[in-house]
This record gives C-alpha cells, structure tokens and sequence, in this order.
C-alpha cells in the first residue's frame, strides 16, 4: 500500500558517474540506467520533489585525470562529462513517463538550459524531475560540494548519496571484512575520522546548515522509496 505523504517533501540525490558505467567501468550501462530511473520514479510517485547532482567520473574525471596536466582544464573537462551523463538520465527519466530538465552551471547554449535558482524552484513547484549538470561551474569543487550546495538553494530536506555500498563504514567493506557499519554518524565524526561519506567541503556545508546525509546503496533502485515511506535504510549523518 502506498503511503499518502513521503517521509521527506524535496530531496536531492547524488549519483556518482561511475554508479551509471555498472560493472563495466566506464560509459553509461542502459540496465544500471534503466534501474536508477525506476527508482526515482518511485519517489516522484510519491510525491517527493526530486532534483539529482550527477557525477562524470565514468566518462572522465577531473582530478586526476592523466589526459591533461593542468587542473583547471582538467576540472571543466569533468564537468562537461556530467553534461553527457546528465543528458542521458534526462532522457531516460522523461521515457518513463516524467517531465524532466537538465540545468548547468557551465552554459551549453541551445542545448540545456542554465542554472537559475528562482528557475529551479519553479520546475519543483510544478512537479518536474531536475538534473543538475556542470557541478558547481568552477574548478576545484566537487560535484559532492554541488550536492551540497543545491539541495540548500532548492531547500531540500534531505542530501541523499546512492552509492555501490549500503551506508557508513569504518573502511571499504569490500576490501575489508571487518569494517564496521554506522547507521548513525555524527557531522564531527564523519569529518575526524574521514570516514569517506562525501567530501570534507561538502559534510561541513551541510553541518553548518543543519542538512541530513543519507547514504544508502545504489544496487536496490527500491531502497529509495523504502527510505522515503520511513524506513530506515543505510546511514544517516546528522548532529547529535
């Protein structure tokens, strides 16, 4: 039975580049993209306001990325991967039967359409599905600094963080067994210990506004709507 009213009204969800490139590793999996639309679907059903920040590292990263030397040219490059990503999601989003925009911090003129806050709002308001592309528009910020950022222009409720693992552990539990499991993080903890949850940028802009993480897994596209019908799905980070 469907619930009347979502746990949260208006989230935002982070989505890696490399959540979309599956097993493979690089590019876009059509069934990894397939699965994430029918998650957010089922928010959208709910009637939660949906906006997602994508990621680029399954096309190309910025830091670290060994094709140029120059961080700055190395960061836009990045962002113009989350154009590609952000594109694709949009068109994925609006076959299952959702309207949907694509807004960019970095402007594609005639292509998609630029990120106006004011904008913005108005496609929640009127029940459209947002993806935000380009990261934050400026090198040296993360695209977990424009989740960040964006859920609190949009006054979101929530910074949800789909992931390849089902929340906070002490370690990469897939490379160690004995990593310990957090359902509940504290802001401070999460930044002492590094505990990887997102950036340290990020974690402290949502700390100083009082934004809740949630950080659930990416493999089960349900788990989304079970987090939203009040269930207690992968780790939060909030104060204590």
């Amino acid at each position: 039975m469907r619930i009347l009213k979502p746990r949260y009204s208006r989230i935002l969800l982070k989505l890696s580049g490399e959540a979309l490139a599956g097993s493979t590793g690089y590019g876009i999996d059509t069934e990894v993209l397939r699965s994430i639309t029918l998650g957010i679907k089922e928010a959208h059903a709910m009637g939660a306001g949906v906006a997602i920040v994508i990621g680029g590292g399954n096309i190309l990263r910025g830091v670290g990325n060994a094709i140029v030397k120059d961080r700055v040219t190395a960061d836009y490059m990045g962002m113009f991967a989350t154009v590609i990503n952000a594109l694709a999601l949009q068109d994925s989003i609006v076959s299952h039967g959702m309207d949907c925009r694509v807004m960019s911090a970095l402007e594609v003129t005639g292509v998609i359409e630029p990120f106006v806050r004011a904008r913005a709002l108005k496609h929640l308001e009127r029940g459209r599905v947002i993806v935000f592309a380009g990261g934050t528009g400026s090198p040296f910020f993360t695209t977990d600094t424009t989740a960040a950022l964006r859920a609190l222009e949009i006054g979101a409720d929530v910074l949800i963080k789909a992931t390849k693992v089902d929340g906070v552990y002490s370690k990469d539990p897939e490379k160690y067994p004995d990593a310990r499991f957090y359902p509940v993080v504290d802001y401070a903890q999460a930044l002492e210990q590094r505990l990887g949850v997102m950036d340290m940028a990020a974690v402290s802009l949502c700390r100083d506004n009082g934004l809740e993480i949630r950080v659930i897994s990416i493999k089960d596209p349900m788990n989304l709507k079970r987090l939203l019908e009040g269930n207690e799905i992968g780790s939060v980070v909030r104060g204590v």
